[in-house]
């Protein structure tokens, strides 16, 4: 009797194992797919003398001295240089820029990546954060549990999650991202990009269930960066 009770204590042991071991599978292969920067992307890193990479962190630096930074948060399973050719327009406007690469691609893994950051660069003393569509929410939320730390939070193709007001937010989106025009319950401080989508903030190419845009990616950085 004692030896069948040891018998099934392994059968559900090694069950509880292989459960474990396709879980973990079935995550790896979900974050490993995911979307890449496009060549433009790639190339405003490799020919930018103003950009330099530190461990996660790819900081874009202005011609001239700023004390305003702002932190990036990239979308969900979206390659982080993807964002480069917005993040190097905002830089050349005296802003400059801290693109935050998450794990697994993804903000939710890190969502106070923004307080190690500011730790890091102390030379700013006006903190921004963005983020794009999970990565906004991820800013958003960010900023809701550490308002003292940013003195404002810019969400494109996201709106608000969490408790921050929006005299304090700029939420950008393309009238095609019907998704995000549902959830938005607020009007300050909102743009709306006429013909842009929500994948066009980034250079990742198409996302699955994102209409085509009638704008170009540039047409709708260009304006985002106007809007800021």
């Amino acid at each position: 009797m004692k030896q069948k009770k040891i018998s099934l204590l392994k059968k559900v042991l090694l069950g509880i194992v292989i459960l474990l071991v396709l879980l973990a599978g079935a995550f790896f292969w979900y974050v490993s797919d995911y979307y890449r920067a496009e060549d433009i992307a790639v190339s405003v890193l490799a020919q930018n003398d103003g950009i330099t990479v530190q461990d996660n962190l790819t900081i874009l630096s202005p011609s001239s001295p700023t004390d305003t930074a702002m932190i990036f948060y990239p979308g969900a399973k979206v390659e982080a240089i993807a964002y480069l050719p917005l993040l190097d327009q905002i830089r050349q406007i005296g802003v400059a820029c801290i693109l935050v690469d998450m794990p697994f691609h993804m903000a939710i893994f890190d969502v106070d990546a923004a307080q190690d950051v500011i730790a890091q660069f102390p030379e700013f003393e006006h903190w921004y954060i963005a983020g794009h569509s999970m990565g906004g929410a991820m800013a958003s939320q960010f900023a809701a549990d550490h308002p003292d730390e940013v003195d404002g939070l810019i969400l494109l193709g996201a709106y608000l999650y969490g408790d921050y007001p929006t005299a304090d937010t700029l939420t950008i989106y393309g009238s095609l991202n019907q998704s995000v025009e549902d959830k938005l319950d607020y009007t300050e401080n909102v743009v709306e990009i006429a013909g842009g989508n929500h994948a066009q903030f980034g250079n990742y190419g198409a996302q699955k269930g994102d209409p085509p845009a009638t704008i170009s990616a540039a047409e709708q950085q260009a304006q985002t960066v106007s809007a800021i």
